[in-house]
């Protein structure tokens, strides 16, 4: 674990997608192992609570961090009206797709193996990423997630994948088992007991945090860096 008596800066980013900006926060340790892209779930951002939390012992663990809104200023405030934008999958796909290319394009990521953590809808636009970019991607892990929801692109996934659900959220244990059922890369299944959907009873996160450490310090210390952004 790294110094965290000594956490590195946050710098803010903004990324050019689909005709417009969308902004994340980078932060990257002193000799980081990867760096993992964060995909919030329905109606959240970069400033999501749990996910900075998740990202902050990411952080203590020598991992850089990506958070990101996958929306616009724009469309976060038609999607406080209609709420159409927080389920548009292909939408928030293509801005995680974005982030991907954008970390193996800046100089200062472009070394890191990339890894992906999606909540809720997140993990499904992380999922058909990580399927769009199928050699760009070292490790996925959802939390709480929706990964049925990435359809057929589930099966073009190749990163090896963690699924967190917590054992009180019952449907969408079933939902994850579904999805698990139809991957073909290496995955996981992982309970955390007694949780709920969004891991708020005592010590759900830290167990998240632990889980998802783990897996990306297995998969992204083995990974070799991308080199190109041109992958179709």
């Amino acid at each position: 674990m790294h110094n965290i008596l000594e956490r590195p800066a946050i710098t803010p980013i903004a990324i050019r997608v689909d005709g417009d900006w969308i902004a994340g926060d980078l932060t990257i340790p002193h000799d980081a192992d990867g760096i993992v892209v964060f995909a919030h779930g329905s109606g959240s951002g970069r400033f999501s609570s749990r996910n900075r939390f998740v990202a902050q012992s990411l952080n203590d663990d020598g991992f850089a961090t990506l958070l990101l809104d996958l929306l616009t200023e724009h469309e976060e405030q038609l999607d406080r009206v209609n709420r159409e934008h927080r389920f548009d999958i292909p939408l928030l796909a293509r801005r995680v797709v974005a982030a991907v290319d954008w970390c193996r394009s800046d100089a200062r990521t472009l070394a890191l193996p990339i890894g992906l953590f999606g909540a809720s809808t997140g993990a499904a636009a992380a999922l058909v990423a990580a399927g769009t970019r199928p050699h760009a991607i070292a490790a996925v892990v959802s939390r709480g997630g929706r990964p049925d929801l990435a359809g057929d692109m589930l099966e073009h996934v190749l990163a090896p994948t963690l699924l967190i659900v917590g054992g009180a959220d019952a449907v969408v244990v079933d939902l994850n088992q579904l999805a698990l059922e139809r991957m073909r890369c290496s995955r996981r299944i992982a309970i955390v007991p007694d949780a709920t959907h969004l891991f708020e009873e005592p010590g759900a996160l830290d167990q998240v945090c632990g889980l998802a450490s783990h897996w990306f310090a297995r998969h992204l210390h083995s990974a070799a860096p991308a080199s190109s952004t041109g992958e179709p």
